[in-house]
């Protein structure tokens, strides 16, 4: 008989069965350092799927969250409060934005930004201008409107039917884009990386195109910045390493460290489409969650913490390349800052999941970008010590499954 009054087996007895969940409970951590239920250590190198940016149970998030437990957590969106307005001073200080507006996730911000883009359409240019671009491969949440939005139909085909004037076209092929772009068009959303697509920059040249595409079709440039933004590549949002201004921008994951919320950011002259009663959410923007993101904004927006992300891509990359040179596995290693991808080669397409489970065992939490990559977004203040051991259970991961 087990010796905790929880365990794995009660997700299969008491969940809706959406998920998969790894065999082990963590139960605490400190830094990107992790224990299981019977002590186990492991080093995360997954991040919380890129949202624990500060790693686990930061001291100044905690006491972030506990200085405004003890005075406010919600009131819903009849009132503001003061975290939230510093937190939207904060971003709009930081960023192109002028405006922004508070959710709750990553797939409600991209929600909000796709409704705001047909919104200021039909406000501007009437009913027939309402068509949207994605990408191939891209993923923007599980709302009905963005999973199909999202260019992935093993997400969204069971769900039909689906919101219509979505067109999916390749990524990185602007060709492709002038050939689907009309007068009818309204936006174009795009992640400056693909996450769950594989981990796939986009050439600058081509977000450069998109953005010159929708000036002259008076289009919406969505970037989603959910998994890309707050430091993930070494700057505050990845669009400011391409030089390239989108109208509107989506944003989650790490901007809460860890507690959930999610926004998007804008201009004044688009903020005008969303006006009273246009839309809205009971928890965005509450009390508890703009002070954790307050701090960890102010935190992760620093020219050094930024730097430091910088250095930790090389210590990943250089330390990837060697395990590589080893064991041959891997035919691509890709990304930018702290979000990168190694696609295994050809021999052993589909086995990405397989090796994520194999480095569990060896003490190593990491992700997958589909079936083919195996992901790493730590926290963005991992320290080389932990690397170093990360890199070595992986490494002895990697040489289990040649074996098998």
């Amino acid at each position: 008989m087990s010796k905790h009054t929880t365990v794995r087996e009660d997700f299969d007895r008491y969940m809706i069965p959406m998920y998969s969940p790894a065999s082990f409970i963590p139960v605490s951590g400190e830094g990107s350092s992790i224990y299981d239920q019977d002590g186990k250590h492991y080093i995360d190198f997954a991040g919380g799927i890129a949202v624990n940016a500060l790693g686990h149970a930061n001291r100044d998030l905690q006491q972030a969250l506990v200085e405004q437990a003890s005075k406010l957590w919600h009131t819903g969106n009849g009132y503001t409060n003061e975290p939230v307005l510093a937190l939207a001073k904060q971003l709009v200080e930081s960023t192109f934005a002028d405006k922004v507006f508070f959710c709750n996730s990553g797939a409600e911000a991209n929600e909000a930004s796709l409704k705001l883009a047909r919104k200021y359409a039909l406000d501007h240019f009437g009913e027939g201008k309402n068509e949207i671009i994605a990408f191939n491969n891209a993923f923007h949440g599980r709302t009905l409107f963005t999973v199909s939005a999202g260019g992935q139909p093993k997400y969204s085909q069971d769900f039909s039917p689906l919101p219509g004037g979505i067109h999916h076209v390749p990524f990185n092929d602007l060709d492709a884009v002038k050939a689907t772009i009309s007068h009818k068009t309204c936006a174009i959303i795009v992640e400056p990386v693909q996450g769950e697509g594989g981990v796939i920059p986009a050439d600058p040249a081509f977000l450069q195109g998109l953005r010159d595409l929708c000036d002259e079709h008076n289009a919406l440039l969505i970037f989603d910045e959910v998994q890309t933004g707050i430091g993930r590549t070494g700057h505050l949002y990845a669009y400011m390493s391409y030089g390239v201004t989108p109208d509107v921008l989506s944003t989650a994951k790490a901007l809460g460290g860890g507690f959930p919320i999610g926004g998007i950011l804008t201009t004044d002259k688009y903020a005008t489409a969303l006006p009273i009663g246009s839309h809205g959410t009971t928890y965005g923007g509450n009390p508890l969650a703009s002070a954790v993101a307050g701090k960890a904004l102010s935190i992760i927006n620093d020219d050094a913490f930024l730097q430091g992300v910088a250095t930790r891509h090389d210590q990943f990359v250089s330390a990837l390349t060697k395990i590589n040179q080893d064991l041959d596995v891997f035919s691509d290693i890709r990304g930018s800052g702290l979000l990168i991808g190694c696609e295994l080669k050809s021999e052993y397409a589909g086995q990405a999941k397989t090796i994520s489970n194999l480095a569990a065992e060896e003490g190593l939490m990491a992700l997958i970008a589909g079936p083919n990559v195996v992901r790493v977004a730590p926290a963005l203040n991992i320290s080389t010590d932990e690397i170093e051991q990360g890199m070595q259970r992986l490494h002895s991961a990697l040489k289990r499954f040649l074996k098998r």
